[in-house]
């Protein structure tokens, strides 16, 4: 069955779009051979044996369209009082899941169709030119993100020998928590400016706290330079990177994004190895004031290409209060977590994040407590992230070809969630076996970076998706605040035990995230076999 809604803000648009003079009175449905037309405030359907549930809207008190679909498309006909023109044009309907409109349940949780398929280029070379700078910025954004497990097993052997493991993990919760909660402003101002402004003050932010990294010897100072600094970057950089991807694809936003986020996973392969010949060879000052460099000039190429679509449409503000409000308004909208499947999608990816996040945090340290080298315990990290740029490219295609991206997800996070408890927690002290979990692990944990933000567009609207992103990686700021710290607190002393348990901890999180997807899955297309 094919899928189409005229139902909510969708029909809104349409309606918005195509109706003419405000004293329209005159509605022409063609019907097969017939015409019937219907006059004043009332609406006319046209009913086909493969569209059902036809609803019509209008704003004012005389004017309004008329919506058939008859096989793949949708046609949209309209008659303005002053003339006997019928404006026509045909709308192609999306075949994303084919039985979701079978059982009449309210349509409205199909979000993913608020966009018209014809609005997006779908690919051309500025299209692939925002992936790639989308790309470049990604590398050292999520890169350092899977690579923290590097810095933090140096300075807590080093700078920060004499504090607990617990404490020094406070550092990178601080960091993740302010990087996710400066996404709520910074999703608002993509919405209304763009990307252009976020890009040049996340550059500044983020490469600043890193050359500022370089000098920290004490707790505050790391906190202040990395957590405060780099975080605020990592979270302004963050939204435009990875939504203005979303203005140029629809259909193949899955795999576009895929590609943008393997940046990540390419930053996540020569950071670690390249900071511990570095820390031996120049230190760990020079170490890290090399890697900002590298930051910045990725972070160049992002600001020069990355550029959404279409320039935002917005009413001048008329005072700096006004302004205030607008962005504390728009960057967080508390009600979308009323909506049961943008809740479950939000503490999802939340969850997802913060078990992938913990694990890599540790990964290290574990890997050097077990007895291992410290060039086996970066390495560690380098594998997985080089299996993670197939974990992002191939759910990516599969999801957009074949599968859905919630299907995708779901599946993914649950193997990740075995793969803890099967391989990792009975076997995880013998080398041969770390590597093969790694691997394993590294590949189907790459879709959670890559499928997150497209799971939260298929749920939203184009132009709200700034704001949604912002406002479900807000979840995501507080829920993390504590999430690493009670890590850290259950590794303890770092026996054998204390990491068992910890294993368990990150394995019971990435299930809970893994039932919170299932849940949106469910609230959308119910228990049907569908690609979603």
């Amino acid at each position: 069955m094919l899928l189409f809604s005229t139902t909510g803000r969708f029909s809104k648009q349409i309606f918005n779009k195509h109706k003419r003079q405000e004293d329209s009175q005159d509605v022409i449905s063609d019907k097969q051979s017939g015409d019937t037309e219907s006059k004043g405030t009332d609406f006319n359907h046209h009913y086909h044996p493969n569209f059902q549930n036809t609803k019509t809207f209008q704003e004012g008190p005389s004017s309004g369209f008329v919506l058939t679909q008859v096989g793949d498309d949708a046609t949209i006909l309209t008659k303005s009082s002053e003339s006997t023109i019928v404006h026509k044009e045909t709308l192609k309907i999306i075949d994303t899941h084919p039985d979701l409109f079978s059982d009449g349940h309210n349509y409205d949780n199909a979000s993913l169709l608020f966009d018209e398929d014809k609005e997006f280029p779908e690919g051309g070379l500025k299209a692939y030119s925002v992936v790639f700078g989308s790309f470049m910025g990604l590398i050292p954004v999520f890169g350092l993100i899977n690579s923290i497990g590097a810095i933090e097993s140096y300075i807590s052997k080093n700078q920060l020998a004499s504090v607990g493991s617990s404490t020094v993990s406070w550092i990178f919760s601080i960091y993740l928590s302010i990087g996710f909660f400066s996404c709520i402003l910074a999703g608002g101002y993509f919405d209304r400016n763009g990307s252009k402004r976020l890009l040049m003050i996340g550059t500044i932010l983020y490469v600043g706290g890193i050359f500022a990294l370089a000098d920290c010897k004490a707790l505050w100072q790391f906190i202040l330079a990395f957590s405060v600094l780099t975080g605020l970057g990592t979270g302004i950089l963050m939204t435009p990177l990875v939504s203005v991807i979303a203005t140029w694809f629809n259909r193949k936003r899955a795999m576009a994004t895929s590609v943008a986020t393997a940046g990540g996973s390419v930053g996540g392969i020569f950071m670690p190895p390249m900071l511990r010949k570095l820390y031996t060879q120049v230190g760990f000052q020079w170490a890290i004031r090399i890697l900002a460099f590298i930051c910045l000039a990725c972070l160049l190429f992002s600001v020069v290409l990355c550029r959404e679509r279409q320039k935002p449409i917005v009413n001048s503000l008329d005072s700096i209060w006004d302004t205030i409000k607008w962005y504390f308004n728009s960057s967080f909208n508390i009600r979308y977590f009323a909506e049961p499947k943008f809740l479950f999608t939000a503490f999802g990816m939340s969850l997802v994040e913060i078990s992938l996040t913990t694990s890599l945090t540790f990964i290290a340290s574990y890997s050097l407590e077990m007895g291992n080298s410290v060039t086996t315990s970066y390495n560690i990290i380098m594998a997985s992230n080089i299996v993670g740029i197939l974990g992002r490219y191939i759910p990516g295609y599969v999801a957009d070809k074949w599968m859905g991206r919630f299907n995708i997800m779901i599946t993914t996070n649950f193997v990740c969630f075995i793969l803890n408890l099967v391989i990792w927690l009975p076997f995880g002290k013998h080398v041969i076996a770390l590597w093969i979990y790694i691997c394993l692990y590294g590949f189907f944990s790459g879709s959670v970076l890559s499928m997150t933000p497209v799971c939260i567009g298929q749920i939203s609207r184009t132009d709200d998706f700034g704001k949604r992103y912002a406002t479900a990686y807000c979840l995501q700021a507080f829920l993390i605040i504590p999430a690493i710290p009670i890590g850290g607190a259950i590794i303890g002393n770092g026996s054998k035990v204390g990491y068992d348990n910890f294993i368990i901890y990150v394995s019971m999180i990435m299930l809970a995230g893994t039932l919170c997807f299932s849940l949106t899955r469910y609230f959308c297309v119910g228990m049907k076999l569908a690609k979603f």
